[in-house]
């Protein structure tokens, strides 16, 4: 059985890159709106610090008023532009611990790159938050399982609702490929009644 919400936590600067990015596509008011949705009201105008934890209920609430707002099919799109801009805001926090910004690994061949930089963006949520990700190589595709989902914590829906994640992912092999687009779907959802949440990355660009 899983453990109360309440004991999992990303850190608060992820959190603050969170709401930073949702600052960059739906503006401060917006924000705000969706911060007092969520019952996050203790971060109107005042985000995260960077020296405390924000709850995985917080953050599956806070997917969850994306969607109140603007609706089901809305607030997933808005989901989904959030999550790339999180890559770009992580990018900067993260990406010089883990070797992704130095020149080294830019010029490394693609498929390394897409090798190296996967293990690397899974290996900063295992290594600092409570968000487990298992990597699955098959050949043509590479398997994102998230056995420990904060998006959809605790959340039922008929379909998948992880769309910040399939962002984040987007954005990531497109920084990582030099502007190429790649398929990347969420195939597996907790919150539909699956084991885990799983997302299909395509190895093969489409553009």
């Amino acid at each position: 059985m899983e453990n109360p919400a309440s004991i999992y936590y990303y850190p608060d600067r992820m959190g603050r890159i969170i709401f930073l990015a949702m600052e960059e596509i739906l503006g401060r008011s917006g924000v705000n709106a969706v911060l007092n949705l969520a019952r996050l009201g203790e971060f109107v105008d005042r985000y995260p610090p960077g020296n405390s934890e924000l709850s995985f209920q917080s953050l599956s609430n806070l997917q969850r008023a994306l969607e109140d707002f603007y609706g089901p099919h809305g607030g997933r799109g808005v989901s989904l532009r959030i999550g790339r801009a999180c890559f770009q805001h992580g990018l900067r926090e993260f990406g010089p611990l883990f070797g992704l910004t130095d020149l080294a690994f830019r010029l490394l061949p693609m498929s390394t790159k897409f090798s190296v930089g996967s293990t690397a963006l899974a290996d900063i949520f295992n290594q600092y938050t409570d968000q487990h990700v298992r990597l699955e190589d098959k050949g043509k595709f590479l398997y994102w399982h998230i056995d420990r989902c904060p998006l959809c914590w605790e959340h039922q829906s008929e379909i998948a609702s992880c769309q910040m994640a399939v962002g984040l992912l987007q954005e990531a092999l497109f920084w990582l490929s030099g502007g190429k687009y790649f398929n990347v779907e969420e195939i597996r959802c907790k919150a539909s009644g699956d084991s885990n949440c799983t997302i299909a990355i395509e190895k093969k660009p489409i553009g």
